[in-house]
């Protein structure tokens, strides 16, 4: 999303509050952000938290 909108790494955490190189492990998968860092960036790109981590509830029963 952050690249076909045109993005930096670097706008996106400026956006969300983080650090540069905390966002950027993000997406090298070395860590894995926190609720806050979640909800803020489902907040940037107008999605909601499932959405924005490709999540679907699993059906009952």
């Amino acid at each position: 999303m952050r690249k076909e909108a045109g993005l930096t790494q670097k706008d996106v955490a400026a956006a969300v509050g983080i650090s540069w190189r905390g966002y950027q492990n993000y997406e090298l998968g070395l860590r894995e952000p926190g609720l806050s860092t979640l909800v803020g960036l489902a907040d940037f790109y107008g999605l909601s938290v499932d959405a924005l981590i490709c999540h679907e509830p699993k059906p009952r029963g």
